[in-house]
């Protein structure tokens, strides 16, 4: 039970399978923890206290490994099975980092830094995947060998890239890898994912107009970068609606603009710059938007005299699913909830996460775990200042991650250890 309702989650839906039961029983102390966490958010790549916590707990539920400083802030445990004459390895993933944003919420465990959030929820998934942690090394019912990875710099830092590149699966070869991002547009106890594409591609523009400038009240004398901004931003709309078939996803947004000085009422400026995202599934529509960026871009200043630069950066991959991990997810998700609460192919999300750099290297899945409740708790929508994870879910995300790893390489007693 906690503290956000009266009544037990597991009365409320119906969860089934050794695992929850239990991981149920300290459900207090994953809430507990969880809560901590909340309090003391850190940023991508500063997850000092967080990882600190993270170790502790592991030691306490009698991990076999604990690597640490692996993408500077990561932390790997290893736990083995009864038996692992499988030589199946699987991993599993959390993120561990907060945003750079002011939380309004009231709670005792309310942020304790100026500026600092934990507005995503990622403090929930570190304290699911140590619940999983404590099951599995208490318990150990698999033949096989688990990898729990406790990733830095999820937002906008490619942590897990970062974790990759300092040779995090050559040193931990697993089969396939897994993790889950709790959703609030989702009910408690639900459970979404989709044999393919779940996350968009993430990239980052820059548009840079050079023009002449010169003053307001003598504006044919300049070359206007603010009016080819206006005209570009109204153009570059025009890439999605006239060169992507409907069937196909993207978005093209603008987000933010600079040119002059907001004290300078009568000066036309020489410079402006346009910064927006990109965001696409397919590697040729992405392309394709970049080429077409570049034209359109370079065409529209030409038109009124001026110059166009764009600087096209990509941020985060797609997030894929591999087909088999997915299915084999899907199934998992079914033996603790049931059939009718998992949605087997879940809508995209034009969001993006890093998990995909993990995709990349290795087979594997992305789920949604359902947090919204109809009171509210943990409905609140990702990086919104109100948002809180709600903490009635952790048993079953906890549950879930131990389940990938007992039906991924199943125990079988009368094999050989």
């Amino acid at each position: 039970m906690t503290a956000h309702h009266s009544i037990p989650p597991s009365s409320r839906w119906r969860v089934q399978g050794r695992a929850f039961a239990h991981i149920a029983t300290f459900h207090p102390e994953l809430t507990s923890l969880r809560r901590d966490l909340h309090a003391h958010p850190e940023l991508g790549f500063e997850e000092r206290y967080t990882s600190q916590r993270v170790i502790e707990a592991l030691k306490v539920c009698g991990v076999d490994e604990l690597h640490t400083h692996i993408g500077k802030t990561g932390v790997v445990a290893v736990i083995h099975g009864k038996n692992r004459s499988s030589k199946r390895m699987l991993g599993l993933r959390a993120d561990m980092d907060a945003l750079p944003m002011t939380e309004h919420n009231e709670f005792p465990w309310r942020s304790t830094k100026p500026g600092l959030m934990h507005g995503c929820g990622h403090d929930g998934h570190t304290a699911m995947l140590v619940g999983a942690a404590r099951y599995l090394a208490e318990t150990r019912q698999f033949d096989g060998t688990a990898v729990l990875i406790f990733q830095p710099g999820e937002e906008g830092y490619a942590g897990a890239k970062a974790m990759i590149d300092d040779g995090l699966f050559e040193r931990f070869p697993v089969d396939a890898v897994y993790a889950m991002h709790n959703w609030p547009q989702m009910p408690p106890g639900s459970i979404g994912i989709n044999p393919g594409p779940m996350m968009a591609a993430a990239d980052r523009i820059t548009i840079h107009i050079s023009g002449k400038g010169g003053h307001g009240a003598h504006p044919y004398l300049t070359v206007d970068p603010v009016l080819v901004a206006a005209h570009l931003i109204t153009a570059v709309q025009s890439i999605v609606s006239r060169n992507v078939r409907p069937l196909d996803s993207a978005v093209i947004s603008l987000c933010a603009m600079h040119a002059g000085e907001l004290g300078a009422f009568s000066v036309v400026p020489g410079e402006a710059t346009l910064v927006g995202t990109v965001r696409t599934f397919k590697p040729s529509i992405q392309a394709m938007i970049e080429q077409r960026l570049h034209e359109l871009c370079s065409a529209v200043a030409l038109g009124f005299g001026a110059t166009a630069t764009v600087r096209y950066e990509r941020i985060y991959p797609a997030t894929l699913n591999t087909p088999a991990e997915a299915e084999f997810a899907a199934d998992v998700a079914e033996s603790l909830v049931g059939a009718e609460r998992v949605n087997r192919h879940l809508e995209p999300s034009m969001g993006a996460e890093d998990f995909s750099f993990m995709l990349q290297a290795k087979p594997g899945a992305y789920l949604r775990l359902g947090q919204g409740a109809e009171n509210g708790v943990g409905s609140c929508f990702l990086h919104n200042s109100r948002y809180d994870f709600n903490d009635d879910v952790l048993p079953l995300g906890a549950a879930l991650h131990a389940s990938l790893i007992e039906q991924g390489m199943p125990f079988d007693p009368s094999a050989p250890a």
